[in-house]
């Protein structure tokens, strides 16, 4: 057989390709430069097919391509071998590679007609851009679904929090209204007898409106719309400080214990919001524990440590930044919450108490005050096991300021400070202007900033104290505060609100600098402010 293969190998007896062209340069050359050409294109061919087939493994059939590099290969040999016939007459060697090229096609073509369906039903660039249109119709459709979905749920939830508040405020002005009507009678039939009952009567009116006042608070800080004026605290301090009051609010069968972390770092809260929302929690876990059989004790646990949230915690909630807080738990050995009370537990309203025991805002005033503080809150609970609440506020690297005494004596005016009220609605400014009359001081009022400006344009004589609402038709009072300060540049500026409307509060927060009175206003509590302004330096 090898005998066989020489033979068929030997060329010794044939003639070079080139005796056929008459040895013509012209002829020779112009084959041999149209042979290189195809053979270095055949050859570059493969190399792109190998690397588009390397890189993009994810294409279908990819293997084909494989197969039609090999074959293009063979090709181009087989016009290199053309070239080499030209001077050496190697016709059986030319003749081998042939066959095996000629092998490769019949290959290559037989699996590519079977192929030849699957390849069709390769959706082309103009089918794909028609599903991709009609993706984007379909996906603009769905995000209308979800919208209308989302409007729907919102106008339900608005539908609740707005018969909550109707039911609320509804019972607080019937307390308010009808003991005031009561007072007009005593009044008007006055014995000596009447003299302790208007007095019992006035009392309840005014505790009607002091939690008209907290259910008001409740729900700007559920909105996030509570001005808030944040100081660097230590939560230790605050906790350890509180812990007699929480005592006193507990009942007898429950077990109070604090236990504050080392080192704890400090956090920028507003101090008083801060022990709101604690007491709030406190308050929860109590009635929690309130329906447990009277005998058996229960325990209520306040646990402060450091605490860092990581990359893996924040993707799992995605309202969390990374970074370091100072962990509150709140823990109770209270019945627990299934899983459907815990979903819902921080909506304005949602009270799993009997009618009449609670008004559904104490955790939802807790939740808005710490995203509003930059924090995070997280409930676990299982039936039967009690329940913890997890509320993380953002680490700050300030050094905590000392709490100060409250003032509770009302000091009045040392007989020669003028201030002047800027407030649009007329029995509020008559109601400032009567108390800050009666503390001594002389008051100049406006119903606007035009007429406030107007009135210093009258009489540019200067005053000590401007005592501004925020939110007025026209001029704001910030834009008013800034105006006067330019005529006045030592003037002291205090602002009244019930809403601020981000005039001097942003991301939640007092602008620096600010001094705020929040409505609505006891006696004291303007008393002791104006004081206060006008006794900075």
């Amino acid at each position: 057989m090898w005998a066989s293969l020489q033979n068929f190998l030997d060329s010794s007896m044939f003639a070079p390709h080139g005796i056929c062209l008459l040895w013509d340069p012209g002829l020779i050359w112009l084959h041999v430069a149209s042979d290189a050409l195809i053979a270095a294109a055949y050859f570059s061919i493969p190399v792109v097919l190998t690397i588009f087939v390397w890189k993009r493994r994810d294409v279908e059939f990819g293997w084909i391509f494989w197969a039609f590099a090999l074959f293009i290969m063979a090709c181009g040999l087989t016009h290199v071998m053309s070239i080499y016939t030209l001077w050496v007459p190697a016709y059986g060697a030319e003749g081998i590679l042939k066959a095996i090229t000629a092998i490769a096609s019949v290959v290559t073509a037989a699996i590519l007609w079977p192929l030849l369906p699957r390849l069709l039903a390769i959706p082309s660039p103009a089918q794909l851009r028609e599903t991709e249109l009609a993706l984007i119709e379909e996906g603009r459709h769905r995000r209308e679904a979800e919208d209308m979905l989302r409007h729907t749920q919102k106008m339900e939830a608005i539908g609740h929090l707005t018969g909550g508040v109707a039911h609320d405020f509804n019972n607080l002005l019937t307390i308010i209204i009808g003991n005031l009507e009561i007072a007009e009678h005593s009044i008007s039939t006055w014995t000596e007898s009447s003299r302790d009952r208007l007095r019992r009567v006035i009392a309840s009116a005014a505790g009607g409106a002091q939690r008209a006042v907290v259910l008001t608070q409740r729900l700007l800080a559920f909105a996030r719309k509570q001005p808030l004026d944040p100081k660097t605290i230590n939560v230790n301090g605050l906790l350890h400080g509180m812990s007699d009051f929480f005592q006193r609010t507990l009942s007898e069968n429950i077990d109070l214990e604090i236990v504050g972390g080392a080192g704890l770092w400090q956090v920028e809260v507003d101090p008083s919001q801060m022990e709101a929302a604690i007491l709030n929690l406190v308050v929860n876990a109590r009635d929690a524990m309130a329906g447990q059989d009277h005998l058996k004790i229960g325990k209520l646990t306040l646990e402060t440590s450091n605490a860092f949230i990581d990359e893996i915690y924040a993707l799992q909630h995605s309202d969390v930044v990374i970074g370091q807080y100072v962990l509150i738990s709140v823990t109770d050995t209270g019945p627990g919450m299934p899983k459907d009370v815990q979903e819902r537990a921080f909506d304005p309203f949602f009270t799993t108490k009997e009618p009449g025991q609670g008004t559904g805002l104490g955790l939802s005033q807790v939740y808005g005050f710490v995203k509003q503080s930059g924090g995070h809150v997280k409930i676990y609970s299982e039936v039967g096991e009690g329940t913890t609440i997890k509320v993380y506020l953002p680490r700050s690297r300030q050094h905590a300021e000392q709490a100060s005494e409250i003032e509770t004596r009302i000091v009045g005016s040392k007989g020669n400070e003028t201030v002047m009220i800027v407030e649009d609605d007329p029995d509020v400014r008559s109601y400032l202007v009567e108390t800050l009359e009666g503390l001594n001081y002389q008051v100049r009022e406006a119903g606007n900033a035009d007429a406030a400006l107007a009135d210093f344009s009258d009489d540019p004589e200067p005053f000590d104290l401007l005592l501004t609402d925020i939110v007025m038709p026209g001029m704001n009072g910030r834009l008013l505060a800034d105006e006067m300060q330019k005529r006045q540049p030592k003037l002291k500026v205090l602002f009244m609100t019930g809403y601020s409307r981000n005039a001097i509060v942003h991301q939640g927060r007092l602008d620096p600098g600010v001094s705020l009175l929040q409505k609505p206003i006891t006696q004291a509590a303007l008393g002791n402010k104006v004081r206060e302004m006008l006794d900075k330096r």
